[in-house]
């Protein structure tokens, strides 16, 4: 298996890959029904393309060049995520809402950028294996090697928002650690009933980080 970085040429490929695993697989996404195997959702495609451009992003390919695996990296500054919350009022996709309303409100609930004393951090956004690929450590590879490239650009945090059991233990054998949590059961409406009925073993949200030294 061959990791690179994703260059512009297979941003496309990039998605394709996405529509075919990520976008109907992920936790959130799956509770939400935001889209079937396969199809693709505007609001996730351009999520993914804008955090792309940010050209820290990986991908580990076979012998034939075909994606077998990506992990999706950003740069996140202060203010980005008030930004993104007064951008996703705009949004007519109330099934993407459900999900980004409680990704960015877990967020504001801490100042990453003041706790730790930075003003920029290297944001693991998507972690996607394609089915055929998963049991041989490459969501692992991937994330030990966004490390390297977060040291690279001299990033001195990295933080990930871990929406399922399985990244969650990726992410925590490579060192990163949790900051807060939120249990789906509680993340409910003005009636007191869960916004996402997430399938079990997904049971929390858990900001993570890890901090270069």
């Amino acid at each position: 298996m061959e990791y690179k970085l994703i260059t512009e040429e297979r941003f496309d490929d990039v998605v394709r890959h996405l529509r075919d695993s990520f976008f109907a697989d992920e936790p959130l996404n799956k509770a939400a029904g935001l889209c079937c195997k396969g199809l693709g959702n505007r609001e996730l495609e351009q999520h993914s393309y804008e955090t792309l451009e940010d050209h820290l992003s990986l991908m580990a390919v076979d012998e034939n060049d075909e994606i077998a695996g990506v992990i999706l990296n950003g740069v996140l500054l202060p203010g980005d995520i008030k930004s993104a919350q007064k951008k996703l009022e705009l949004s007519d996709d109330e099934n993407f809402k459900k999900i980004f309303q409680l990704l960015y409100s877990h967020n504001q609930k801490v100042n990453i950028f003041e706790r730790f004393n930075v003003d920029k951090a290297f944001d693991v956004r998507i972690l996607s294996v394609d089915g055929r690929f998963r049991g041989q450590g490459i969501a692992k590879e991937l994330v030990r090697r966004s490390e390297q490239v977060a040291r690279d650009f001299e990033f001195k945090l990295m933080k990930a928002d871990a929406t399922g059991i399985f990244s969650q233990k990726i992410l925590k054998s490579n060192g990163f650690e949790l900051l807060i949590e939120q249990y789906y059961n509680k993340y409910t409406d003005e009636f007191g009933y869960p916004v996402l009925n997430v399938e079990s073993p997904h049971i929390k949200l858990q900001l993570l980080y890890k901090y270069l030294d």
